[in-house]
């Protein structure tokens, strides 16, 4: 069994401690995200576990944890989500130098091979256009040389709630690009941008020995350098820990989505970063009281 920690919230920046105290119970209690009343109990009993993939922006609150794992024989590696947007978009993201030395700081730990940096996804916009991605990128890869194996890209996905968040700021020059399966819209030629835009990153990656991969990505950007990436990874596991785990494709994920089955551990409604294109929060407010019900003793999140 994979464990996902987690797709639905930052579990290593908001609950480490819960994490961890979970991991000493030996389980963990898992509600429906579509029936609360339907409760899943998850064994993160180390003989149950056969890896772990954390995601997180900040995963400095579960250092002092990550000996313990180790002792106990857990595997796992991150995808570490690492982007330079402004405040309107991203609002309460660590500060980037942080950001930085905390991801040089974990590969120095656990090695670069277990480290994934994501720049996901590229939101397009009047103050984010692919001039801004092409120099955040090659400044953040300049940084991050050395310190990781493989590179992540996607670009966002317009769901509902994150659509209306972003236009709420469109008043304030924020105003969306938003990219669609012909790739052209609003008046912007994006049959030129995209080639070009991913063509710099797949450039700037190799330049500084990343592997590039997309995510759950539907349109096909492998003639610009990029193939479709999987975030939980068969092929990586089994080079990463010489481990053999089920090969196939988690059916409750999207269809581009390439991953492989896992068991996610966390609730939607949880994350405190307020990025406006989140999909896994659907009201900051409610988050945050979700937050202030948080018990790090429980058996659930909140």
């Amino acid at each position: 069994m994979i464990i996902s920690a987690s797709r639905r919230t930052d579990i290593p920046a908001f609950y480490a401690r819960w994490f961890i105290h979970r991991v000493r119970a030996g389980w963990c209690a898992v509600p429906n995200p579509f029936n609360r009343d339907q409760v899943s109990s998850i064994s993160l009993a180390p003989g149950d576990v056969d890896l772990i993939v954390f995601w997180t922006r900040n995963p400095r609150p579960l250092f002092p944890y990550l000996h313990e794992l180790d002792a106990n024989g857990y595997r796992y590696y991150f995808q570490y989500t690492l982007l330079d947007y402004p405040p309107l978009i991203d609002r309460h993201n660590p500060p980037l130098r942080s950001s930085l030395d905390t991801f040089r700081a974990l590969a120095d730990r656990i090695g670069p091979q277990r480290l994934v940096w994501r720049y996901d996804p590229i939101v397009l916009s009047e103050i984010t256009p692919a001039e801004y991605h092409q120099k955040a990128y090659a400044r953040l890869a300049g940084s991050l040389d050395g310190y990781t194996q493989r590179t992540v890209i996607s670009f966002m996905d317009l769901y509902a709630k994150a659509r209306r968040r972003l236009e709420a700021i469109e008043t304030q020059g924020a105003r969306l690009i938003p990219v669609t399966e012909d790739c052209e819209t609003g008046g912007h030629d994006l049959t030129a941008t995209i080639p070009t835009l991913v063509s710099s990153l797949a450039e700037t990656a190799r330049s500084h020995g990343m592997e590039i991969v997309s995510c759950a990505e539907e349109l096909d950007l492998q003639p610009y350098g990029v193939r479709p990436g999987k975030c939980i990874d068969d092929e990586l596991i089994g080079r990463l820990f010489d481990l053999d785990v089920s090969h196939t494709k988690d059916p409750g994920q999207r269809k581009a989505c390439g991953c492989v089955q896992s068991k996610d551990i966390g609730m939607y409604d949880s994350c405190l970063f307020g990025c406006r294109y989140c999909y896994a929060t659907s009201s900051f407010e409610r988050s945050r009281g979700n937050y202030m019900r948080h018990d790090p003793e429980a058996p659930r999140l909140y």
